[in-house]
C-alpha cells in the first residue's frame, strides 16, 4: 500500500468494523475459496492518492478461478477474457481504433493513474455478490469520498445502475462523472457501446493539463492523457471482429 493512504485508512470511522470483517474473511479462507488472494485484496491502494487520474468502479471481483487480481475488470495474463472485458475492448476499438488486446491485464492502465476499484473487495468462488453487505461498501464509499475531496480533475467512470448510484459521493463541480450502461453482455447494447468513454476521458484530462498556463497547482498536478493500448510481453494482439 502506498503511504498516501495510511492517514485515510487510520481515520476511517468504522475501522473496527473493517478489521473484524477482514478477520472473518480470513477465517472463511480456511474452509472456502475466496478471491482475490489475500495479498491482492488491497492491491489497488498501491497507486498513490495524488496520482489518480481516473476511477473505474466495479461491483465485486470476478468469482471464477484465476480471474480476480485486486483490480476491477482486470485479469492476469494468459487468463481467458471475461465477457465484460471483451465488450470494453470492443468499445475501445470503436472509440480510439485500438485493436482489442489478447491480454486482460489492465496493469498498464493502473500504472498510468487509472484506479480500478471494486465496491466490494472480496468474493467467494462461484458465488457473485457473496461478500456484499459485509461492510466493504461502507469502506469503499469512504474511499470514493476521499478521492473526490482531496483530488482535482479526476474522471469517475460509473458503468451500470450500481456504480451510478455512487455519483452522490462525488463532487461534480471539480470532477468529471461519466455514466453509462454496464459493459456486461446483458446491458452493453443499452448505452455502453457508442458511449466513447475513452475519448471522453482523454479529452477531459488533456483539457485540464493546460501546459501553456503558468499555474502552481497544474505544474505539480498536470493531467496527462492515458495510453489505453494494452500489450503482452510478446506484443500479441487479437481482433474480435
Amino acid at each position: 500500500m502506498h503511504s498516501s493512504w495510511e492517514e485515510i485508512f487510520n481515520n476511517y470511522p468504522k475501522i473496527d468494523e473493517l478489521n473484524n470483517m477482514i478477520k472473518e474473511i480470513d477465517e472463511q479462507r480456511l474452509t472456502k475459496t475466496i478471491y482475490p488472494p489475500k495479498e491482492q485484496v488491497f492491491r489497488v491502494f498501491d497507486l498513490a492518492l495524488e496520482d489518480i487520474k481516473v476511477v473505474i468502479l466495479g461491483q465485486d471481483p470476478y468469482h471464477n478461478p484465476n480471474q480476480a487480481c485486486g483490480l476491477s475488470f482486470s485479469v492476469n495474463d494468459n487468463v481467458t477474457l471475461p465477457k465484460s472485458l471483451i465488450n470494453i475492448y470492443k468499445e475501445l476499438h470503436d472509440d480510439l481504433g485500438i485493436k482489442p488486446a489478447k491480454t486482460g491485464n489492465l496493469e498498464s492502465w493502473f500504472n498510468q493513474g487509472v484506479f480500478l476499484l471494486n465496491a466490494v473487495l472480496t468474493v467467494e468462488k462461484n458465488s457473485p455478490a457473496s461478500h456484499s453487505k459485509m461492510g466493504w461498501e461502507n469502506f469503499t464509499d469512504y474511499i470514493i469520498e476521499n478521492i473526490s475531496e482531496k483530488n482535482e480533475n479526476v474522471v469517475f467512470v460509473l458503468w451500470g445502475a450500481y456504480a451510478r448510484s455512487k455519483n452522490k459521493l462525488i463532487d461534480s463541480s471539480k470532477h468529471l462523472i461519466i455514466e453509462s450502461a454496464h459493459p456486461s453482455p446483458l446491458s452493453a447494447y443499452r448505452g455502453f457501446f457508442g458511449s466513447k468513454v475513452f475519448s471522453q476521458i482523454n479529452d477531459y484530462l488533456a483539457s485540464h493539463n493546460r501546459g501553456n498556463i503558468i499555474n502552481s497547482y497544474l505544474a505539480e498536478n498536470g493531467r496527462e492523457t492515458i495510453n489505453f493500448e494494452l500489450k503482452m510481453k510478446t506484443n500479441e494482439q487479437i481482433s474480435f471482429f
